[in-house]
Parts: C-alpha cells; sequence; structure tokens
C-alpha cells in the first residue's frame, strides 16, 4: 500500500496529464506527495503507541487479565485522537486510485491489477501468522500458561482486521472510480445514504449484525474521499466544511443519539463506534481529512526538506511491516514486565501510568525498528506468484483472502483449527492469483 505517486502542489482545476496518459482538468500532476506519506508515517505512530498505552494488564495466579484504559472515567477521550484508522483509508483510496489509473492506463486489466494488489496486500501475513501460529504451540508444549499465549496471539490476530476490509476497498476501486467519474460527489452521498440507512435499521429494529454492513458503507466512504482528493475535488472550503461539519454531527450523535462515546475497542468490554463503524466514525473521518488538507501545505512544506524527505523515503516503505508486526515486540515486552519482573500495568489516567507509557514506547521503538528492517523482506510476493489468473479466478482469490484475515481476526494467530484454517485460506487464495499458465511445463 505504499503511495508512490501523487501531487507536489496543491490540487488545482488546471490542465494535467493523468496517470492514464489522458488529459483532464480535475486531475493534480503527477508526483510523489509526501503528504499522504506524512499521514501514513502519523497513523503508525499513533496505532503503536495506543496498542501498548491502552491495554491494562496484571498478573493473576499464572493468568493474564486483559482489561483497558477505555474502562475507567473519561478514558473514551483518548479514543477521539487515538483512532485514525479513516486517515489511513483516506490515504489508501488516493493510493488505490493512483494505482488503477496508473496501470489502465498501460493496458492492465482489472483481473491482473486486483492479483497484483491482493499478492501485495495478503503476502506477508503468510509468514507472519505461521510464526506466530508455531510459536503459540511450542511456549503451550514448553510448559508455558495457554492463556497469556492466547492473549497475546489474540492481540496479533486483531490487527488483521484491517487488511480484511482493504481487500473490500480493492476489489471495489475500479468500480468506484468509474462512479466517481461519472457522478462525481453522488458517489459519496449514495454511501453516506447507505450508512444511515443501516445504523436507522440497527437501532431502531434492535437487529445489530445489520450494523456490519457499514463495514462497506463507512469504509468505502473515506476511502472515496481520497479518490476526491487525487482528482483535486477537496479543496480548503471542502475541507472547511468536512472539517466542521464532522464535529458537529459526531458531537451531536453522541449527546443525543444512541451511540457510543468511544472510538476504538482495545480490550474494552464497553461498545465503540467501530465494531461495527457507525455514522460517528463517518463523521470523524470527514472531521480528520478535512483539519489534515487544511493543514496540507504546512505539512507538504515541511516534508519535503531534504532531511524529512530522506527520512520519509526510508522509512514508509516499511510501516505496513511495522502495522503487522508491531505486536511481536509489544506481547514480548508485556509478557517480560507482567510476568517475569511482575510489574502490573499502574492505575490508568494517573501520572505512573504516563511515565509506564513513555518508557514502554522508548524501550519497544528499538525493537520494532529492527524487526520491521527484517521483516521487510517479506513484503514482495515471491517471483512464482505472478501474472493474472482471470476475473473468476481472482474473485475467488480475493473471497478467499478476505475470509482468511476476518478468520485470523476473531480466532486469533495462536492455538487450534482456526487460526490454521485462517491461514491456509490466505496462502489458498494468494496461490490463486498467479496465472494458470504458469503451471505448465
Amino acid at each position: 500500500m505504499t503511495v508512490t505517486a501523487g501531487h507536489e502542489g496543491p490540487p488545482t482545476t488546471t490542465t494535467a496529464r493523468t496517470l492514464t496518459g489522458v488529459e483532464s482538468r480535475d486531475v493534480p500532476a503527477v508526483g510523489r506527495d509526501r503528504f499522504l506519506d506524512v499521514l501514513r508515517l502519523f497513523v503508525m505512530v499513533l496505532v503503536v503507541m495506543q496498542h501498548w498505552w491502552l491495554p491494562v494488564l496484571a498478573q493473576n495466579q499464572g493468568m493474564l487479565d486483559a482489561g483497558s484504559v477505555l474502562s475507567t472515567q473519561g478514558g473514551f477521550a483518548l479514543t477521539w485522537v487515538s483512532q485514525v484508522m479513516p486517515l489511513i483509508f483516506f490515504v489508501g483510496g488516493a493510493a488505490n486510485l493512483i494505482s488503477w489509473r496508473s496501470a489502465s492506463g498501460k493496458g492492465v486489466t482489472a483481473a491482473t491489477w486486483y492479483a497484483r494488489r491482493l499478492r501485495r496486500l495478503a503476502w506477508p501475513v503468510v509468514p507472519l501468522a505461521a510464526l506466530w501460529i508455531v510459536a503459540s504451540h511450542v511456549l503451550v508444549l514448553g510448559g508455558a500458561p495457554a492463556q497469556p499465549v492466547l492473549v497475546g496471539a489474540g492481540a496479533a490476530g486483531m490487527v488483521l482486521w484491517f487488511l480484511a476490509v482493504y481487500v473490500l476497498v480493492v476489489v471495489a476501486t475500479p468500480v468506484l472510480s468509474l462512479a466517481h467519474e461519472r457522478f462525481g460527489a453522488w458517489t459519496l452521498l449514495a454511501l453516506l445514504t447507505g450508512a444511515i440507512a443501516v445504523d436507522l435499521i440497527r437501532f431502531g429494529t434492535g437487529t445489530e449484525w445489520v450494523g456490519y454492513l457499514n463495514v462497506a458503507f463507512v469504509w468505502l466512504g473515506v476511502h472515496q474521499l481520497g479518490f476526491s482528493y487525487v482528482t483535486g475535488r477537496i479543496r480548503r472550503r471542502h475541507a472547511a466544511m468536512l472539517a466542521g461539519a464532522g464535529v458537529a454531527v459526531a458531537l451531536g450523535l453522541v449527546a443525543f443519539g444512541p451511540y457510543s462515546v468511544n472510538m476504538t475497542g482495545v480490550f474494552a468490554a464497553e461498545t465503540s463506534n467501530v465494531a461495527p463503524p457507525t455514522l460517528v466514525l463517518a463523521a470523524l473521518g470527514a472531521l480528520q481529512v478535512g483539519v489534515a488538507v487544511l493543514a496540507r501545505e504546512v505539512i507538504g512544506t515541511w516534508a519535503d526538506r531534504p532531511v524529512t524527505a530522506r527520512l520519509l523515503d526510508r522509512i514508509c516503505p516499511q510501516l505496513m511491516t511495522v502495522y503487522l508486526w508491531h505486536m511481536l515486540p509489544i506481547s514480548v515486552v508485556a509478557g517480560v514486565v507482567v510476568f517475569g519482573l511482575g510489574i502490573d500495568t499502574p492505575e490508568p489516567m494517573t501520572g505512573l501510568w504516563l511515565l509506564w507509557g513513555v518508557l514502554g514506547v522508548a524501550v519497544l521503538v528499538p525493537l520494532i525498528l529492527p524487526l520491521a528492517h527484517w521483516a521487510v523482506r517479506f513484503e514482495n510476493p515471491p517471483k512464482v506468484l505472478s501474472g493474472s489468473p482471470g476475473m473468476i479466478r481472482v474473485l475467488v482469490a480475493a473471497a478467499l483472502v478476505g475470509g482468511g484475515l476476518l478468520t485470523l481476526t476473531v480466532t486469533g494467530l495462536g492455538l487450534g483449527w482456526g487460526p490454521l484454517a485462517g491461514l491456509l485460506m490466505v496462502l489458498c487464495g494468494v496461490v490463486l492469483t498467479r496465472s494458470p499458465d504458469r503451471a505448465r511445463p
């Protein structure tokens, strides 16, 4: 998902050559958009920090009690800052549109583009899941208590929810790209209308499962904002409107509607606005995108400085690896501190808890960065996985990959048949993306 193209200056309506090689008045000039790189880095930093800072861990007679800061009074306020996944879907929308237009402009078919994106998305999960599953069994067979191992493996699996949803947005990209060109903002309005209808049915009838339809409507809506950004349709006045409407709607819905005040649910037993996504999360996404675009010029100026640019060029290609692998050092450090040293998480929202978080991050950064530098080798699938399988096979592959990632999210990367089934589904899906011709002598 590395963003490798974009535009150097603010989006304009002046004529520019698109990535498809066709002249257009609403597409910015091609170049690397470091503004998007900064957003990706910002998201990843906050994701790592909250996965260390928000869980409340304590040893209890050889068991691991895993609670959440969100269960304490006032803890919900942290989630309004730490829930930044809408930004990564916004960046993903920009990256996918850029990639799709570039590919289609070169005559690449949708099936081939799907296959490439699925391989890059799913292949890095295979070694990660295999390592966790093997390590979990080895630890338990070696005498380690199973419950703490399963807590760590479950946390490692939870981060894969993003990839499961991302399979959906990748598959939808060519269709929504065409809709964006033909209908413009009406496509975004249609997605928003769908999200409103889902919430009305869910809360009006008490049918909770209906809410999961907003996995499509909410995340595709934020993803569609990335399309509008790339094509120059989010000007400063639009960004201000997004930010203003976003904050007003989010606060209004939480204050007067049946919505949770939590914007994320890291180890929390309470409900949140992310599982399933709600209109509140969509409003928060609008707020974040609006503020980000308003700050684009300042961010871009800072990001284009030689030192900053070199740092972004070095770090950004490894951010997806950081996302996948960061729970490994977090689990190891937490295990050593809680079980080895007998130190439980301090009382949340206190000075000692703040110190716990700062010291933890200081320890984790030197562990995560070398691990990501080593694991980045798994980003590129092997050469045997290449070519185009055709549309039917690639859609089956997408279903297997998405289903496998969802299975790993639910079951974790630990013990039992569930993780093995999820890994097998992902692996089968990746294999299906290769061209059938490559199997022939």
